[in-house]
């Protein structure tokens, strides 16, 4: 309610300086009052979906997950395209991340990636990015310079913390250890410091090499074991979570919940919203949050 009250007084003094100015032939008031009116317009949507993020995991941290789909090389040059604009939306929202296992592709690029994102309601956003990316472009890779068509899978799952317990039995655990790949140092590739752990009953597997140490990176892994449980244990108690669940299908044609178009021309559409954004650059720069915006807004709305 005071919120309520704090942006109607706003628009109240807006309304009564404008009808002022209006009478006066003010421009210069007239011109500031509109600058203060997109301001507040901002301010508005913020809170308003703010409101839209109260669910029970929307507060939480997440984990991301970005796996190359159909495409090979531009596959995986794709998702080392989209980590690096959600790495840079991160920022832009003061998000903290850290990278726990990536496998690097074969000639270019990152079969598959997985991080943290740590903030205010994390997961509530980052939610919005859950399905299959598709990315259609003049290959940097095709000596002929021909168009191709790249898909990438992005998973958010909420991180568990401390206060939820998850139970989790030993035996239904097989940990195997190996030696991490690419980059960090003589200690993280002279040692089998990285960590793989399945979970037999669910099949669910999870790996973490980023850390300097095994008994970190066992623990790293642990916790993102955790959360896919908590995710899996939430689809089976929400069926509106499985419904979502449905754009993690097969990372192909047809299955996408966002075109990101770089030839012949410039867009990105969210086919849930149908928003349009021609600034293509922009978008892989980070600048995502209207895509977020619109699909909580939409399901919301349906709901």
């Amino acid at each position: 309610m005071e919120r309520w009250e704090k942006f109607n007084n706003e628009i109240n003094d807006i309304d009564n300086l404008a009808g002022i100015a209006l009478q006066e032939k003010d421009d210069h008031v007239l011109q500031d009052l509109t600058d203060e009116l997109k301001e507040l317009n901002i301010s508005v949507s913020q809170e308003e979906l703010k409101m839209m993020l109260n669910g029970e995991q929307d507060s939480m941290n997440a984990i991301i997950s970005i796996h190359a789909g159909a495409g090979g090389t531009e596959a995986q040059d794709w998702v080392e395209m989209l980590l690096r604009m959600y790495l840079r939306w991160a920022e832009k929202k003061k998000f903290v991340t850290k990278i726990i296992d990536s496998l690097p592709g074969d000639e270019a690029g990152i079969k598959s990636v997985s991080f943290t994102l740590e903030g205010d309601y994390a997961y509530g956003y980052a939610k919005a990015e859950s399905g299959i990316h598709r990315l259609v472009r003049i290959s940097p890779f095709d000596a002929g310079a021909r168009r191709h068509t790249s898909f990438a899978s992005v998973f958010v799952y909420p991180e568990v913390d401390d206060e939820i317990k998850i139970e989790i039995n030993d035996d239904d655990l097989r940990i195997d250890t190996f030696r991490a790949g690419g980059k960090g140092g003589q200690h993280v590739n002279k040692t089998d410091s990285a960590v793989r752990i399945t979970h037999l009953p669910t099949g669910i597997v999870v790996q973490c090499q980023n850390e300097r140490s095994q008994y970190q990176n066992k623990a790293m892994a642990m916790k993102f074991l955790k959360s896919r449980l908590y995710e899996k244990e939430l689809q089976l108690k929400n069926q509106k979570i499985e419904e979502d669940n449905k754009l993690k299908k097969d990372i192909a044609w047809g299955s996408q919940i966002r075109s990101y178009v770089l030839h012949p021309y410039k867009m990105v559409k969210d086919h849930r919203t149908n928003l349009e954004n021609s600034n293509a650059s922009k978008v892989l720069d980070g600048d995502i949050d209207e895509f977020i915006h619109a699909y909580l807004m939409s399901v919301k709305n349906l709901s």
